[in-house]
Formats: structure tokens, C-alpha cells, sequence
């Protein structure tokens, strides 16, 4: 069954993808020019060149990044250690909301989950790791920042506007993919997985490493997720999809979404509800955008 949309020209989309990233080359050549040198004479490495100081200014930022929250471990182990307690937020909200509909299955994380070090050096390592994923999730944003000011001396004033606009709307899906991720899904995977049970004979003895990668993998992938947005933004600009081609596919982009939620989430109803309902909402927004 195909799946191009309608008047789709292959020699069109070429064109205008060549058109696009022909310009985008347009204003790292302005660059470069008003730096004075050559872009014809210039290597690639000459051009990584031009990018260096920003780029050492972002793993400056990184490394700065993962110092302070090395240091600032207690409150940072504390919204770690969150989805797990039967005082965080999302876990109290499931529970009045189980008290008021008589549900026991929205009840999550209201047993202890002890967790535990098996390696000499795991508590170490693991303070390593939780400090690399706040790092990394605060000099992303910077990174891209970077990126914008490289390019920024060759935009016009409008130019710089809109895509000031960009970087920013980039950091905000980010950021409410985070949310998404940390209040909704880890909560909800957590209590599955903690309490899942294949036989009788064995006992979870859940080790903190693996703990802590599956609440920053989770919120690092919806992250990646809420993106997407962004991501159809520049593939309407480029003409590889249209909003006339995501109405027409909406019902299999549904299904899609319906196993990528089976899959991200623990298999029961509530939690596939909770995650696809966002996931097509973003669908939606996704259509308005290629417009």
C-alpha cells in the first residue's frame, strides 16, 4: 500500500530539501566571510574550526553541569528517588484518584521499594551517572544556543527573530517532555516492574543502578519524543510530509502510537491511556504545524 501523498514530486522535494540546506550552507558561508577567510579555500576541519569556541563552551558547560549536581547529591538522589515513593506527587494524585473511583489498580508505589549496591564501587559509579544525566540535560539546551550564535551573524533581524523562536519552542517540548516523562511514565513503570512477579520462588532485589537508567532513559526518550513537532516542522519545510498526507494517515498513525505506548509502557490499559493520549495530542499539534 503506498503511502506518498498527493502531488508528490520527487524531483520537487529534491529540489526544495537541496534549496533548504543550500541555504542553511549560505549563512555559514556569510559567516565565515565576515570572519574574513575564504569558504571555497576553507577544509572541514577549518570549518569545525569556526564551531570550536562553542563547543568548548558546551562541554565546559557540561562538565561545570555535572560538578555541581556531584555536589548537590542529596536534593538531586531526592527527585531521583521520587517516583518511587509513596510521597511523590504523581503517586498521591493515583491514590486519591483510586480512593474516589474504587479503582485498587491506580494505587502505585504505596509499598516500599528497597533498592540495593551489589559492586564495591556502585554507589560511586552510580553518583557518576546521575550527575552525567542532569548535565547532559542541562547543556543540551546550551548547545543549541551555541549553534544559534554561530549562525546568528548572517540572519537578518526577522531572521533571528523566528528562529530565536525555534531554539526556544525546541527547549519547551524538551522540557515538557521531561515532565512527561518523570511524573508520568517513571511512576507508572516503576510500580509495574518493582512489583512484577513470574514465580513465587524468586525475590526482586532491585539494584540502584538499574534503577536510576530506567527513570533517566524514560524521561530522556520522551524527551526525544516531545520533539516531534519540531521534527515535522522541518520535514513540511523540506515537502516530505504534508498535513494533507498526516489527516489522511491519521488512523494508522494512531496504531503506531498505540504499540509505541505498549512498548514504552508497563502492559496494562491505564498506563497505555495515560501516554497515548498525549502522544496523539502531539499528532495533532504535529498536523496544525505542517500547515
Amino acid at each position: 500500500m503506498s503511502v506518498t501523498p498527493k502531488n508528490y514530486d520527487a524531483n520537487i522535494v529534491k529540489k526544495t530539501v537541496f534549496s533548504d540546506f543550500s541555504y542553511l550552507f549560505s549563512y555559514l558561508c556569510a559567516v565565515m566571510a565576515k570572519a574574513g577567510k575564504d569558504v571555497n579555500d576553507m577544509t572541514f576541519f577549518e570549518h569545525l574550526d569556526e564551531l570550536r569556541p562553542g563547543l568548548m563552551r558546551s562541554v565546559a558547560i557540561l562538565l561545570v553541569a555535572m560538578v555541581a549536581a556531584f555536589l548537590f547529591k542529596e536534593p538531586i538522589m531526592d527527585a531521583v528517588m521520587g517516583p518511587k515513593s509513596p510521597d511523590f506527587i504523581s503517586n498521591r494524585v493515583m491514590f486519591e484518584l483510586a480512593e474516589r473511583t474504587g479503582s485498587e489498580v491506580l494505587k502505585i508505589n504505596q509499598s516500599p521499594v528497597t533498592l540495593i549496591n551489589t559492586t564495591m564501587a556502585g554507589q560511586f559509579n552510580m553518583h557518576l551517572l546521575m550527575s552525567f544525566y542532569v548535565a547532559l540535560l542541562i547543556a543540551i539546551p546550551y548547545l543549541m544556543f551555541e549553534l544559534w550564535l554561530f549562525v546568528c551573524p548572517a540572519l537578518t533581524p526577522s531572521e533571528k527573530r523566528t528562529s530565536s523562536k525555534f531554539i526556544l519552542y525546541i527547549v519547551l517540548c524538551m522540557a515538557v517532555g521531561i515532565w512527561f516523562g518523570y511524573f508520568i511514565l517513571a511512576p507508572l513503570s516503576v510500580n509495574f516492574l518493582s512489583n512484577y512477579v513470574v514465580s513465587s520462588d524468586i525475590t526482586n532485589m532491585i539494584d540502584v543502578g538499574s534503577y536510576i537508567k530506567l527513570v533517566a532513559n524514560l524521561t530522556l526518550v520522551c524527551a526525544l519524543i516531545f520533539e516531534l513537532p519540531v521534527a515535522v516542522h522541518f520535514l513540511s519545510r523540506t515537502g516530505l510530509i504534508t498535513a494533507e498526507f498526516m489527516k489522511r494517515y491519521r488512523r494508522h498513525a494512531v496504531v503506531v502510537l498505540a504499540v509505541c505506548a505498549a512498548i514504552i509502557t508497563p502492559p496494562d490499559i491505564v498506563s497505555m491511556i495515560l501516554v497515548i493520549i498525549p502522544l496523539y495530542l502531539l499528532y495533532e499539534l504535529s498536523i496544525k504545524i505542517a500547515k
